[in-house]
C-alpha cells in the first residue's frame, strides 16, 4: 500500500534561497513545455522530451533528471486535464468552465510541487538531513524535521518519488512510501455503522458522536470572521485574511484523522468492519436551506471517507460502502420507512413500532444493517474495482473521481495519502 509520509524541510536562508530559485526555474520550464505541447499537439511524454528536453536544460539551467521530471509533470497534468473533461468535472462541453479548460495551455504556479527521484534527492534519516539538486548546484545538509515514526517508516518503506513542496512560507518534502498491509480479516464477527452528517460529522452505530455542535460553532465563527475581513479590504484585513489562509481546512483535516484513527481502532478491537456510506455525487443530489450550504461545502467528507479506508486497509479492517437512501427515515427496529419518522435534526420515532433513538444513531444502525448483509452476499461474489488512487500535487489540482462500489475488501480498496 502506497503511502506519502510529509517532512518539513529546515532550510538555511541561503539553502531556501537556492530550492526557491529550483522551483521557479522548473515551473517557467513547465509552463513554457505545455506551450509547446499545446501549439504542436503533442501531449505524449516521449514526442514532447524531443521537442523541448534540450532548450529547457540550457534556458532554465536544469540537470538531466530535471529536464525529463519537467516534461513529464506538463504531460501528467495534460493526462489529467483530460480524465477530469471526460469525467465531467470541469463542466458540460461549451459551458464557459470547460471552454476556459481548453482554449489555452496549462500554465504552473510559480512555486508548483516539483517531482525528485533518488538521483535528485538522497535521505540520511538517521541525522535528518536531504542533500538535494537546485539549479545552484547539489545542496548538502539541508535538516528537515520528523516524528520517530515517520522517521521509521522512511527508514524501512520510502520508495520510489519526493515532491519537493512550498507552502505558506514553509518547505516540505512528500516522500512515497510502499507500506505492507495487515492481513485481511474475512470474517468480520459484525460492522460499525458511520452515519456522516452536518451538525454531527460522525455518528457510530455503538451511539458515539465524534465530532458535533462544538466543532460547527468554531465553522460559523470562523466563517463569520473571513466575511467581516473581506469586506473590510484594508490592508491589514488582507494581512490577517492571508495568516489565517486555510486554517479551516487544515483543522477539518486533523479532526478527520483523528475520527478515522479512533473508528479503525474500535473496529479492529472488536473485530468488526467498517460501515460507510456511499456519498458519490451528493452536492448535486441535496437541496439544502441557504445557511446549510456552506456548511455542507466547508467538510471534506470524502476526505474523511479516503482516511478510514487507507487507515482500515493498514489494519486489515473490512470496509463496506452501502447506499444511503431513506437511511434517516427508516426505522432500525422494525424497518418501517415513513419521512414522519424523522421528528426533527436530533430525534426518531418510528411512526409504526414507536421506537425512539437519537436520528444520526438509528441512520447508523441502518448502515450497519445494509453493510452486513452486503458482506453476506458479497462473500460468494466476486470483489468490485478498487476506488482509484489520489493524485500527487505537481503544481496543478487534480480530481479524484469517488468509487461507485457497493462492498469492497481490504485488499480492493484505494491507497491513502
Amino acid at each position: 500500500m502506497k503511502l506519502v509520509v510529509q517532512v518539513k524541510l529546515v532550510p538555511t536562508p541561503v539553502q531556501a534561497t537556492a530550492l526557491e530559485a529550483t522551483l521557479r526555474a522548473c515551473n517557467e520550464a513547465a509552463t513554457w513545455a505545455s506551450e509547446v505541447a499545446f501549439e504542436k499537439d503533442v501531449k505524449n511524454n516521449f514526442a514532447l522530451r524531443r521537442l523541448t528536453y534540450g532548450e529547457a536544460k540550457v534556458r532554465w539551467n536544469l540537470g538531466a533528471q530535471a529536464a525529463q521530471h519537467v516534461i513529464k509533470k506538463t504531460c501528467d497534468a495534460y493526462a489529467t486535464l483530460k480524465a477530469n473533461l471526460r469525467a465531467g468535472n470541469l463542466g458540460k462541453p461549451g459551458s464557459q468552465r470547460y471552454r476556459r479548460a481548453i482554449e489555452g495551455p496549462i500554465a504552473f504556479r510559480a512555486e508548483g510541487a516539483q517531482p525528485y527521484d533518488d538521483r535528485m534527492l538522497s535521505w540520511q534519516i538517521t541525522e535528518r538531513r536531504v542533500s538535494i539538486w537546485t539549479v545552484s548546484g547539489r545542496i548538502k545538509d539541508v535538516a528537515f524535521a520528523a516524528s520517530p515514526q515517520q522517521l521509521a517508516t522512511l527508514s524501512l518503506h520510502r520508495k520510489g518519488e519526493s515532491d519537493l513542496v512550498y507552502r505558506d512560507g514553509m518547505w516540505f518534502l512528500l516522500a512515497t512510501c510502499e507500506v505492507p498491509e495487515a492481513p485481511a480479516n474475512t470474517d468480520p464477527v459484525d460492522f460499525l455503522g458511520i452515519d456522516l452528517g452536518i451538525v454531527n460529522i460522525a455518528t457510530t452505530s455503538d451511539g458515539e458522536i465524534l465530532a458535533g455542535r462544538e466543532l460547527n460553532r468554531i465553522r460559523v465563527r470562523e466563517r463569520k470572521l473571513r466575511s467581516k475581513l473581506q469586506k473590510k479590504n484594508t490592508p491589514s484585513a488582507k494581512r490577517r485574511l492571508k495568516k489565517r489562509r486555510c486554517k479551516e481546512a487544515r483543522r477539518a483535516k486533523d479532526i478527520n484523522h483523528k475520527i478515522a484513527k479512533h473508528v479503525v481502532a474500535e473496529a479492529e478491537r472488536t473485530g468488526r468492519g467498517i460501515a460507510l456510506e456511499d456519498l458519490t455525487g451528493i452536492r448535486e443530489r441535496v437541496r439544502l436551506a441557504k445557511p446549510q450550504r456552506a456548511t455542507l461545502s466547508s467538510w471534506s467528507f470524502a476526505q474523511l471517507g479516503a482516511f478510514i479506508a487507507y487507515k482500515a486497509r493498514r489494519a486489515g479492517v473490512p470496509v463496506v460502502y452501502v447506499d444511503p437512501a431513506y437511511t434517516s427515515r427508516t426505522c432500525a427496529e422494525c424497518g418501517h420507512v415513513d419521512r414522519a419518522n424523522r421528528v426533527s435534526q436530533a430525534r426518531f420515532v418510528c411512526r409504526s413500532c414507536g421506537f425512539v433513538d437519537h436520528a444520526d444513531r438509528n441512520g447508523s444502525r441502518n448502515i450497519r444493517a445494509r453493510a452486513w448483509e452486503l458482506w453476506r452476499r458479497g462473500a460468494q461474489s466476486t470483489a468490485p474495482d478498487p476506488l482509484p488512487e489520489p493524485g500527487r500535487g505537481t503544481g496543478r489540482k487534480r480530481s479524484t473521481t469517488a468509487s461507485g462500489a457497493r462492498c469492497a475488501s481490504p485488499s480492493a480498496l484505494a491507497t491513502g495519502s
